[in-house]
């Protein structure tokens, strides 16, 4: 029984260990094709409009 764990321990840090290296890949890739935030300009226009060109409330 003690040996079973042992190899399911394994296998549980070998998945942890490549989703994190992948996760790490995706996040570069992402952050070097088209940036993961919204510019401080955007953020400050509001989203709604830089990203969809329309107000999201009418006050």
């Amino acid at each position: 029984m003690g040996q079973q764990f042992g190899v399911q321990a394994i296998g549980v840090a070998a998945t942890v260990a490549w989703s994190v290296i992948f996760t790490f890949i995706i996040v570069k890739v992402t952050m070097a094709v088209a940036g993961l935030r919204a510019s401080e300009d955007e953020i400050i226009e509001g989203l709604d409009v830089s990203s969809h060109g329309e107000s999201g409330y009418s006050l």
